[in-house]
């Protein structure tokens, strides 16, 4: 067997180093269908690893193109740099609709894959993963998350985890608690009451590791001897933020860490509102403990919301601005006012009453003026130091190279980037 010029041993030993056998590792349970004997199983399992250092998440071109002829042949198609007209043909033989989807498309999507196709990177996240006892899950495996479907193309390629896998079974009982990384001691306080309250009623928790909300929540989690999730918008091998490592370092080992970005991967704004979908997701119901108007917490809320999770919001005092989000979600976007655990486990529809008593980082903007994701995506790829050009900044990125252009014509008028011998910078602050 071979594949992409790997033969079948050096196939099978890359996968095994992220399929932990049955030997007491930590990650190392059974995952029906994840045997790295079985020589298609491997290649599928090698194929969406590749694939999800080759798209950044979110990237619906890679989930329509991978759902048509499968990750095999996807991964194949890229790195065989095979042309668009060409692949559509084959596309078109097993779904007609999803070549409907990518004419017009997919030419833009392989110029974003192509300067990332790199099996010798790939073979790098493989070997992080191991290092980190990391577990690669696909939606082939029994493990695999069934509500990330409601994500529809934009689901996640795979899943890179940390902690018992075994757990991603508790996410069918999980709640969702977010908020502002800036809390108060109100928030923080009503976090950590609510996520021990669930604890008690037999739910898990998800968040996002972040300072804040999200840390009141695992802590709170741990201390009550519950399963908490913390998705991560770089890889399970970088621990972000570093004030977390030892809190994130305790999630890994009674809980879970997940990421669908390879080992080595940086987390970026971008991919922290992307991450936020998984969040909303995986769980049952999300609940904004406490939010401001412009937190990221409300971009996960609004995720929820698109895919119909249940959403609710904590009040907060009228006169705090740290709970201007929350109030706003409530009055506005139609979120349940909870108090609670028991209202909170009530409105997960997995509790009630009768079963006991009881946008990602703020978006970089220039004065105050909200960026689309692309520019997001550039503005985070740029240096004010250090100039970049178009190629490595379609690298760093996962846009097409036309886009990067377009991106940049766009942000050199709002005074946001600056040409330099044709690379690019950020511009200082000072000077917008």
């Amino acid at each position: 067997m071979t594949y992409l010029g790997l033969t079948a041993e050096q196939l099978t030993a890359h996968v095994a180093r992220v399929v932990p056998p049955q030997s007491g590792r930590q990650g190392a349970v059974s995952a029906p269908g994840a045997s790295s004997g079985d020589a298609s199983t491997t290649r599928t399992r090698f194929a969406r690893a590749v694939l999800t250092s080759l798209a950044e998440p979110g990237d619906s071109d890679a989930g329509v193109l991978i759902a048509a002829i499968g990750p095999v042949e996807a991964l194949r198609a890229i790195v065989e740099r095979r042309s668009a007209p060409d692949i559509l043909a084959e596309v078109s033989e097993h779904d007609p609709a999803a070549t409907e989807m990518l004419v017009g498309r997919l030419e833009n999507a392989l110029e974003r894959w192509h300067p990332r196709a790199s099996l010798t990177a790939a073979a790098r996240s493989f070997e992080s993963g191991a290092r980190v006892r990391a577990a690669l899950v696909t939606p082939e495996d029994d493990l695999w998350p069934a509500s990330l479907a409601d994500l529809g193309s934009g689901a996640p390629i795979a899943l890179w985890v940390r902690g018992e896998l075994g757990r991603l079974g508790e996410l069918r009982r999980s709640v969702a608690l977010v908020g502002a990384r800036a809390a108060t001691g109100y928030g923080e306080h009503v976090a950590m009451e609510v996520a021990s309250g669930l604890a008690d009623r037999g739910l898990s928790t998800v968040s996002g590791g972040a300072y804040g909300i999200d840390g009141a929540v695992h802590r709170a989690s741990l201390a009550s001897d519950a399963t908490t999730v913390a998705f991560l918008a770089g890889g399970v091998d970088r621990l972000y933020p570093a004030g977390h490592t030892d809190l994130l370092q305790r999630v890994a080992e009674r809980g879970l860490l997940i990421a669908e970005l390879p080992c080595g991967s940086s987390p970026t704004k971008w991919r922290f509102l992307m991450r936020n979908r998984l969040i909303a997701a995986a769980s049952t119901a999300t609940v904004v403990v406490e939010a401001g108007r412009r937190s990221g917490s409300l971009n996960t809320a609004g995720h929820a919301a698109t895919i119909g999770r249940p959403l609710g919001a904590v009040p907060g005092p009228v006169t705090s601005p740290a709970s201007a989000g929350c109030h706003r979600l409530i009055r506005e976007y139609g979120a349940e006012c909870v108090t609670n655990a028991d209202e909170i486990a009530e409105l997960s529809g997995l509790w009630s009453p009768t079963e006991g008593s009881g946008a990602a980082h703020k978006e970089s903007s220039g004065g105050g003026r909200s960026l689309a994701p692309e520019a997001l995506r550039i503005i985070d790829a740029l240096s004010a130091r250090a100039s970049r050009s178009v190629a490595e900044l379609s690298v760093i990125t996962g846009m097409s190279p036309r886009d990067v252009i377009a991106t940049l014509g766009t942000l050199d008028v709002e005074g946001l980037a600056r040409e330099r011998a044709g690379r690019w910078l950020k511009a200082p602050p000072g000077t917008r």
